[in-house]
């Protein structure tokens, strides 16, 4: 099992949401190279990223900022938000990002999104957020009536290789990942899942893995300390 740190972007620093809300921000730090690096020396060659402000605006607003990270650590990189078309996604994977997370515009544009897999593969990963059981999108200010569970299976259909499924209510709160939608993913979906949102504990990590996970994202617990990579690195050939 694969695990990602998390550096979450907003206006040039990371912070972490609480339960997707903009207003509920925790700031870590001003400067995310320093913290790509610092995960780097604890052992992670992962890294999962994420543009808040252009998920939330519909632009690569922390462009420059993932490509110094991206240049200056050398870690393997997903990257998500704001990336809604293919000259987004061109510009990330021109400077070595490995994987593009679609998410909105998978939602919005369904065809457009499956031309993406088919045309770039596994370096297209579909970010599927949900809340309540519903799929959100922009940034998550907005939510569809879109069954999560279902969208997944469609995604699975269209060929998508990787998923990155959240649940908003969990994640940020440090009360533990909802366990039992994973479950459910491993039995009824073939794609590759990367479980986020809410993971709390190193037991949580193990369990997951146990499930299959294809990968875990680790946030707010690695900033708390909750969780240290140190202690879970068994789980991964790449941490």
């Amino acid at each position: 099992m694969e695990l990602f740190p998390a550096i979450d972007l907003k206006g040039g620093q990371v912070v972490r949401l609480t339960q997707g809300d903009y207003d509920r921000v925790d700031v870590y730090s001003d400067d995310p190279v320093e913290v790509a690096l610092a995960f780097k020396k604890r052992g992670a060659r992962n890294l999962h990223v994420v543009d808040l402000d252009g998920a939330k605006d519909g632009k690569l607003v922390n462009f420059e900022v993932i490509r110094r990270i991206m240049e200056q650590s050398g870690l393997c990189i997903q990257v998500g938000g704001g990336i809604r078309d293919e000259q987004r996604i061109a510009q990330y994977l021109d400077v070595g990002v490995a994987r593009v997370i679609l998410g909105t515009i998978a939602v919005e544009n369904f065809d457009f999104m499956a031309r993406m897999v088919k045309k770039y593969g596994k370096r297209i990963a579909v970010g599927v957020d949900a809340r309540d059981g519903k799929v959100a999108v922009k940034g998550w200010l907005e939510t569809t009536p879109l069954d999560a569970m279902k969208f997944c299976a469609r995604l699975d259909k269209a060929g998508v290789v990787t998923i990155i499924y959240t649940d908003i209510s969990k994640d940020g709160a440090m009360a533990g990942t909802n366990l039992d939608v994973y479950d459910r993913l491993s039995y009824h979906v073939g794609c590759e899942i990367v479980a986020s949102g809410g993971i709390s504990s190193k037991e949580e990590v193990f369990i997951l893995r146990d499930m299959g996970m294809y990968g875990v994202i680790l946030g707010k617990a690695l900033y708390t300390g909750a969780i240290r990579l140190e202690d879970i690195k068994e789980v991964s050939d790449w941490c």
